[in-house]
């Protein structure tokens, strides 16, 4: 899979100037050489990930909203689990290298969760919230802690810079707002309660997981429930 596909469609139609699919086409080795990175510091493959022509805005019942410049997407095919992450152009085109890297990391955080929890069978549904705060306080409890996954201190210093609760870029946000929406360029509106997952027991019970990656899972929560234990005693 090219992971430009969407980008250079939507570049043909018109829908994404020249511009804006020069400069995603000449950033995206930012993206790989991030992909690269989390999986040295890892030692665990990435999923597939791709860059989608289009900004993902999340709004809430109340009157806030937030900007996801990354997703990650389960998707069920032939009783095998394929994670696919996709990243948002505008991340591509304005992001700085630590904050993509550091968003590359978080989600690949996000993939791990999701293959420990079908693993377990306990991924019925994922805790539903319509207000932005209890999204982000849910979002930052229920990961791995980077330091137990990632043995890389400059990409630690990205994630805890970036994500200390919640992401945050002021300058990537405005960017975004200034070059991308009053441009009126592709954008999707969600509501926090659709970006949730939803899988039947009966399809959890089907799923095959890589036995190397199960493994794998286990070390890194003997390690999580350590590094935790610790941190609240």
């Amino acid at each position: 899979m090219d992971p430009l596909i969407k980008v250079k469609e939507a570049h043909l139609k018109g829908i994404l100037p020249d511009d804006v699919f020069d400069l995603v086409i000449k950033r995206f080795p930012l993206v790989v050489s991030g992909i690269d990175r989390i999986e040295s510091a890892s030692g665990i493959n990435y999923p597939i990930a791709y860059v989608d022509p289009s900004l993902v805005i999340s709004s809430s019942s109340s009157y806030d909203y937030g900007i996801l410049f990354a997703r990650t997407i389960p998707l069920i095919f032939e009783n095998q689990l394929q994670v696919v992450i996709q990243i948002s152009a505008p991340l591509v085109a304005y992001g700085l290298k630590g904050t993509i890297h550091a968003i590359l990391a978080h989600e690949f955080l996000h993939y791990l969760d999701l293959i420990k929890k079908v693993s377990k069978m306990e991924l019925l549904s994922d805790e539903i919230s319509g207000n932005l705060f209890e999204n982000v306080y849910a979002d930052s409890t229920r990961l791995f802690e980077p330091r137990v996954v990632f043995n890389d201190k400059t990409l630690l210093l990205h994630i805890t810079k970036k994500f200390p609760a919640g992401f945050k870029d002021y300058k990537l946000e405005d960017k975004t707002v200034k070059f991308w929406i009053k441009k009126n360029l592709p954008s999707t509106n969600i509501t926090m309660d659709t970006n949730i997952i939803k899988l039947s027991t009966e399809a959890l019970a089907k799923i095959k997981l890589d036995p190397i990656l199960i493994r794998k899972m286990k070390e890194l929560e003997e390690k999580n429930t350590k590094i935790r234990k610790k941190k609240y005693f």
